[in-house]
């Protein structure tokens, strides 16, 4: 019997290389991982280190439906991210890529390799602004409405891209 399929999102970020190029290829290559299907990307948006340096970031969301439970799909988006060559000397360092497991259904995860919902995305202009944008009803487990934390993030520079 074929697992059930779960909404999950993505986030996507690069700023070392040709970061807007990583982004979409980042998109393509996930549109090929068995078990994943993309059913929505927002717009690019271009923004601001935070708690990091380096260039501008390119961010986007992705919205999936995934037959991988958490852990298998966490390990695909680690593949995508060394396929790009990320390298992680440090916390927050500049990465040539960077897929994060922002939600994944209804579920609240907590283990040594894997925390969702993603314990800073309210807290990020460059997570909330592509997320509204292609589900501006999703709900944060265990914290609510995610557009509820957008005015919290406002002073964040953040600019989307045609």
């Amino acid at each position: 019997m074929a697992a059930e399929a779960l909404e999950a999102f993505i986030g996507i970020g690069a700023n070392l290389g040709d970061a807007r190029a990583n982004a979409l290829d980042a998109i393509a290559r996930l549109r090929r991982v068995p078990g994943i299907g993309v059913t929505a990307v927002s717009s690019l948006y271009r923004t601001a280190p935070v708690d990091s340096s380096g260039d501008d970031y390119i961010n986007a969301v992705a919205r999936i439906n995934t037959t991988l439970a958490p852990h298998a799909l966490l390990e695909a988006l680690f593949a995508i991210e060394r396929e790009h060559g990320r390298e992680r000397p440090y916390r927050n360092a500049p990465r040539t890529l960077d897929l994060d497991l922002l939600l994944y259904g209804a579920d609240i995860i907590d283990t040594p390799t894997l925390t969702v919902p993603h314990p800073r995305m309210t807290q990020r202009a460059f997570v909330l602004a592509p997320l509204l944008e292609i589900a501006p009803d999703v709900a944060v487990p265990g914290l609510g409405a995610a557009a509820s934390f957008a005015p919290d993030v406002a002073g964040q520079r953040i600019e989307r891209l045609d």
